[in-house]
């Protein structure tokens, strides 16, 4: 039976490429104050952005909300989640990649993909501390657990040389890449030591390999439980800016094209 939708929706030229709802924003009578994850973030990142002069309302895109029928859709067999979707309606998808570099190990995903060959995943993720999912981990296709306290240059070292593998592994038709911030040092829950330029570099090594092999890129933002990641999130977003790496019509980019060397050749 067809399922007929008004989820999908014409996003102008003059758009940029920036889901965004004042929704996202959560509050429960200043409750939300008392919890470590920031609630707020997403609309503070949107206000630097709009300081920078980056973008205003009218340029980002409001996602529409999905009905109970649209939900059903994607919840059927094994709790199917917008990705299967993302198959079964997108034309030209049929091999995704899920770089998952969240501090903690995405086990939601990796159940939900167990036995989906069209799904590689590779995650990168402190190996100490929760979810410690077993079973999940069958699903990973390239797995890098780290130790508690990892800094930026054994930690970057890793993420790219995977990252080249895993392409190299699977080729996909469209990435989706999960930009956890709990990856920053003085994270309690994430338990790594990584800076603010790393977390910004790390996301623009990501765009650069992938967008050097013209595959579409998905980056969403999710763990990170500090009050200052929204800013940290925003200078990336204006670091991928500046290297002409996301935009209206951003240019391919060579993954080679950079000031400075990715890789060093001989790290494990």
């Amino acid at each position: 039976m067809l399922h007929t939708t008004q989820l999908y929706q014409h996003v102008p030229e003059t758009r940029w490429p920036i889901v965004y709802s004042p929704r996202y924003n959560i509050t429960f009578m200043g409750l939300e104050k008392l919890h470590p994850f920031d609630a707020g973030k997403w609309g503070k990142v949107i206000n630097f952005l709009k300081e920078e002069k980056l973008l205003s309302d009218s340029m980002l895109v409001e996602a529409r909300e999905a009905s109970e029928e649209d939900l059903l859709v994607v919840h059927t067999r094994r709790y199917l989640n917008e990705l299967k979707f993302l198959f079964e309606r997108v034309e030209g998808i049929s091999r995704a990649t899920i770089i998952d570099l969240d501090a903690h190990q995405g086990n939601g995903h990796e159940r939900d993909f167990m036995d989906d060959k069209r799904v590689y995943i590779m995650d990168v993720y402190n190996r100490h501390i929760y979810p410690g999912d077993r079973f999940a981990k069958q699903a990973i296709r390239r797995k890098v657990e780290l130790e508690w306290g990892t800094e930026d240059d054994e930690y970057l070292v890793k993420v790219e040389r995977n990252i080249e593998k895993a392409l190299q592994e699977h080729l996909p038709d469209v990435v989706v890449y999960n930009a956890g911030t709990d990856i920053l040092e003085g994270d309690r829950l994430g338990g790594l030591s990584i800076s603010p330029a790393g977390v910004v570099k790390r996301d623009e090594l990501v765009f650069r390999m992938v967008r050097g092999r013209q595959v579409p890129i998905l980056m969403v933002t999710s763990g990170g439980y500090q009050k200052r990641t929204a800013r940290i999130i925003a200078d990336s977003i204006l670091n991928l800016f500046g290297l002409g790496l996301i935009g209206p019509e951003s240019p391919s980019i060579s993954a080679q094209n950079s000031d400075t060397l990715l890789l060093p050749p001989a790290v494990p």
